[in-house]
């Protein structure tokens, strides 16, 4: 399903003109039903409460689900994502899917989830005015803004997990998705002082799920502040895998709000503190800041979804949430009755009993 590329637009305007684009010919493809189940309101509740990193037979995702789509809508669908994201960002969002692909065809799991995806606009596409796409299933909650009267694209709440760490894909390559991001992860980790790395690990890691009206405290852990230039660089490009999805002129944009107020913004983790994933239960982190709040979650358990020498739990089964706490709009008590979820910054934590994820 998800076989097409990035644009790799340059300008923010290039993406929300292309990504436009990319809605407009999909629309075209469906009929006048499912145009009425794929267009919402631009304000419309929905839009706060339709993502979620709970498999879609617990939380119910907005729109249309691509499985129920011809091979022509499928392609024009997932020729919107390539419109908007870069090329590592498809790239990052196709291992996702395919890794849920890969569960579904060689894991035990009865979860019905797995393979579903949905995508839905609020706000018709537009260059002038406001509107959004949805994207999600499984182990993904794309939520992209493009204003195109702002000249902004903002992904915040977005939700990126995996399952398992390493797959093999249908043409024998092996795929690791969150290569990229462990590999900042540990950069930044390994940068740090042994000092550093003991405030760092003394912090509590946090998680503001989807639902939660999250205050967004940031507790304790190593200060931005007490970070070299360096150092900050590093957490910066890891903070990116997140906010850099799109162009080059929208991660720019994203990283300057967030550097303007790195010193205040604090990072916690925990788990393993060398990069094998052949030993030990992963690890878990917290960033949190005024311009930025990104959780990653390893999973304690694979939820039936085993594979024979495949890690589908601990540094194979990993939940991330990226909120921006100066746009958030995640806070629906519509979502927490749904999913169990509740309580300023916290909640049920994901991967908790009953996510089959």
């Amino acid at each position: 399903m998800a076989d097409e590329s990035g644009a790799d637009a340059t300008s923010t305007s290039t993406t929300v003109s292309d990504a436009a684009a990319a809605a407009e010919a999909f629309l075209a493809t469906l009929t006048d039903e499912q145009r009425g189940q794929v267009v919402y309101d631009y304000d419309d509740e929905t839009r706060t409460t339709s993502w979620s990193n709970f498999p879609v037979t617990f939380v119910e995702r907005a729109g249309l689900n691509l499985a129920d789509l011809t091979e022509e809508q499928q392609g024009a669908a997932m020729e919107v994502l390539a419109a908007l994201l870069d090329d590592e960002g498809y790239a990052t969002v196709a291992a996702i899917i395919g890794g849920d692909q890969y569960l579904a065809d060689n894991s035990s799991s009865t979860e019905s989830s797995l393979g579903q995806y949905y995508i839905a606009l609020f706000g018709e596409p537009s260059t002038t005015e406001a509107w959004e796409v949805q994207f999600g299933g499984h182990h993904l909650g794309i939520n992209a803004t493009l204003d195109g009267s702002a000249d902004a694209i903002t992904f915040a709440p977005t939700h990126l997990g995996v399952q398992p760490a390493v797959y093999t894909n249908e043409d024998g390559e092996e795929v690791q998705p969150f290569e990229g991001i462990y590999t900042d992860a540990f950069a930044f980790f390994d940068s740090l002082t042994a000092e550093q790395q003991a405030t760092l690990t003394s912090g509590e890691v946090s998680m503001c799920a989807p639902g939660d009206t999250c205050g967004f405290a940031t507790g304790e852990g190593l200060s931005g502040a007490d970070l070299t230039d360096e150092q900050a660089e590093l957490l910066l490009e890891l903070i990116a895998n997140w906010t850099g999805l799109a162009d080059d002129e929208t991660t720019e944009a994203t990283r300057e709000e967030i550097e303007a107020t790195l010193d205040e913004t604090v990072i916690a983790w925990s788990g393993e503190t060398t990069y094998d994933m052949s030993t030990g239960d992963g690890i878990s982190f917290s960033i949190s800041g005024p311009d930025v709040y990104v959780a990653f979650q390893a999973q304690q358990g694979s939820a039936g979804a085993d594979v024979d020498g495949v890690t589908t739990s601990g540094w194979g089964h990993v939940h991330t949430i990226y909120r921006d706490p100066t746009n958030d709009y995640a806070g629906s008590v519509t979502q927490q009755a749904a999913s169990g979820m509740g309580g300023p910054g916290g909640g049920e934590m994901p991967g908790a009993p009953g996510d089959v994820s």
